[in-house]
């Protein structure tokens, strides 16, 4: 027999797993996503979520509340009459009328090895604190943030060069998988579910405007963690003659000892940093432009030895 599920997601990173429930033969009762945004150059489009239209697509009625204060979302959301929730990425703390909303409960899907990373940005901040590994996991959701008993764990080694984005995909197709095996073994009773370590917790804040600037004072590995971090959205960048230029690719280039943090040290593209050692941009994208491998940005921009970025 299928689960009766609620749906509940936001991005891209959401959308794998709504199809793969649908896929597995579960009846996605209602779709819940965050509600259109303005969007375009002058903000002026309601823009509706990859869930959103993920879930018209196959027909799923969508609800968009602005958050579950109004006693009538809570009553519609109960009125579905589900048997599980499932929520990766929504964007919203729910209240404990939607968790206890539904006859199992609610399971999340979450991009970290929990109790590590619990947030907002649990991909980002793994790469700039230079994990070497990561996971997704199912776990049963209670009123805190991420603090739920773990059902189940995939884990993903985290390369030296992987990106956001790369590692963003990967536990994107991973997390649907998994969530399609716990809802497998919930319909059959037997789900297990494991408390948190009360050791190793940290949390993965929302990334900043004001940390997506490059500081190359920093030692050559945390720039380039940084970089990656960052790659493609929402990018690290530094200023070159007063325009903002994003790093979309990195690479550790060995030393660069005599030379200031922030220093072109040759050509193409190593750039010193504060241990004496090197980083190569080798992807970069000024504003409004396409990203560029090193060499053709060089043959548009050309950055000589010596040169400061800031």
């Amino acid at each position: 027999m299928a689960l009766r599920i609620i749906f509940m997601g936001t991005p891209d990173f959401s959308v794998p797993t709504l199809e793969a429930l649908a896929e597995a033969g579960h009846d996605i009762v209602a779709v819940y996503s965050q509600p259109p945004r303005p969007a375009g150059r002058r903000g002026l489009e309601l823009v509706k979520s990859p869930v959103h239209r993920a879930a018209e697509r196959r027909g799923i009625p969508v609800f968009t509340p602005a958050d579950f204060r109004d006693e009538a979302d809570r009553a519609a959301f109960r009125a579905l009459d589900a048997d599980v929730a499932v929520v990766v990425a929504y964007g919203l703390l729910l209240p404990e009328a939607i968790l206890t909303g539904t006859r199992l409960g609610a399971y999340n899907g979450h991009a970290s090895l929990l109790p590590r990373w619990r947030g907002a940005a649990p991909i980002q901040r793994a790469i700039m604190a230079g994990d070497a590994e990561t996971g997704m996991m199912v776990m049963k959701m209670d009123k805190g943030l991420d603090t739920g008993p773990v059902a189940l764990t995939a884990r993903l080694a985290i390369g030296g060069d992987m990106t956001g984005g790369e590692l963003h995909g990967a536990l994107s197709a991973a997390g649907a998988a998994l969530m399609v095996e716990a809802m497998a073994r919930l319909e059959a009773g037997d789900l297990p579910l494991t408390p948190q370590a009360e050791e190793g917790v940290l949390y993965a804040a929302k990334i900043d405007k004001a940390e997506t600037r490059i500081d190359f004072s920093r030692p050559a590995r945390n720039v380039h963690d940084h970089i990656r971090a960052l790659s493609p959205f929402p990018g690290a960048w530094f200023e070159l003659a007063g325009e903002r230029v994003k790093v979309l690719g990195s690479r550790l280039a060995g030393e660069a000892p005599g030379h200031a943090p922030g220093t072109v040290v040759d050509d193409p593209l190593a750039v010193a940093c504060g241990d004496g050692r090197a980083v190569r941009l080798v992807r970069l994208q000024k504003a409004g432009g396409k990203p560029l491998d090193a060499a053709d940005f060089l043959r548009g921009t050309p950055v000589v030895p010596g040169t400061a970025l800031a």
